[in-house]
């Protein structure tokens, strides 16, 4: 077994000079300080580039185009690959997934979300090519694909240090990256945020895996659903269908996949929701209709047991608006 090789994709950054008006944004908003101010701005760091395009997307004049510089390397070459999914379990997660889709109407797939802890076995999922966001990988699983993304595959920094890939970037630990997005008033509430929300340790994370429910390759930790309001509420009823516990979520619009819909769910053992959040929101094709809500693999035969139930009679009667007056 060998740990996790970096791997680097790199990425070479062209600013086009007779566009670029010298505004110094791209310094300010990079996350990982590649830019210096000196005669317009220069990539002095390209080795430290993420990819994640923030500059891009905050130059004014379009004059920042950020493009892969080699090929991307085959990452755990020589890692240790885990056992196939147990075929009971597999048969589970397929059922679980009908259930879901049957009853709630869901259009996209439920999605399983496994974090690989260091050094641990590699299930057989493929390596995505190019370098995607936390958010951006969760939703192209909801549309059927699978993917295991190292610290070299993930592109947003913020998630990735959240999930334990990577120590977190000085400008978000300190808050500054925010106040610049102006997503939030002062350093001090910017401060607070990030004081508040789980994070991994860094590095006791080698891989983030998401895949369908129904295609999972090995054990879900949290299953995500992406949905309507209303189809979330049906989940929240059906985890209280046994109880009548009332939840207390936790949600802000701030790191919604990778803290609120994932890394909540997995530390705490409850189903916590999420309204998406500016990063998965400007950089995914999640609608403006849809939430999402993260729930615990263990309190999945609940979940689905309640759904059941709900989907006898309660479900169909409030959508067929039985109570609606006639007109």
């Amino acid at each position: 077994m060998t740990n996790m090789s970096e791997n680097e994709v790199g990425y070479m950054i062209h600013v086009n000079r007779d566009l670029c008006t010298s505004c110094g944004l791209c310094e300010a908003f990079c996350p990982v300080n590649v830019f210096e101010m000196n005669d317009g701005p220069q990539a002095v760091r390209p080795e430290d580039c993420w990819g994640c395009e923030t500059c891009a997307g905050q130059c004014p004049v379009h004059a920042i185009r950020i493009e892969a510089s080699s090929a991307a390397k085959a990452a755990f070459a020589d890692r240790e690959k885990a056992a196939p999914l147990d075929p009971e379990i597999k048969a589970r997660y397929k059922e679980w997934s009908r259930v879901l889709r049957d009853v709630l109407g869901l259009r996209w797939h439920p999605v399983a979300i496994s974090l690989v802890k260091a050094g641990a076995p590699l299930p057989d999922v493929p390596i995505p090519e190019e370098r995607l966001r936390f958010c951006q990988s969760l939703m192209a699983a909801r549309r059927g694909r699978s993917l295991m993304m190292p610290a070299n595959r993930h592109a947003c920094p913020d998630g990735t240090s959240i999930l334990g890939l990577t120590p977190m970037p000085e400008k978000l630990a300190s808050g500054e990256l925010y106040i610049l997005f102006h997503k939030l008033d002062s350093v001090e509430a910017a401060k607070r945020m990030v004081h508040e929300r789980p994070c991994l340790e860094p590095r006791t994370v080698d891989a983030t895996v998401v895949a369908p429910l129904s295609e999972a390759a090995c054990e879900a930790e949290v299953v995500a659903i992406v949905a309507q309001p209303e189809q979330i509420m049906w989940l929240s009823m059906a985890t209280s269908y046994y109880t009548g516990h009332r939840h207390d979520f936790h949600a802000s619009g701030y790191n919604a996949q990778c803290v609120e819909t994932t890394l909540l769910p997995m530390t705490t053992g409850e189903i916590n929701i999420s309204f998406g959040c500016y990063g998965c929101r400007a950089s995914s094709d999640v609608g403006d209709d849809c939430m999402m809500m993260g729930i615990p693999v263990e309190l999945m035969p609940q979940v689905i047991k309640g759904l059941e139930e709900l989907g006898k009679k309660a479900i169909p009667q409030s959508r067929d608006k039985i109570y609606l007056p006639p007109f």
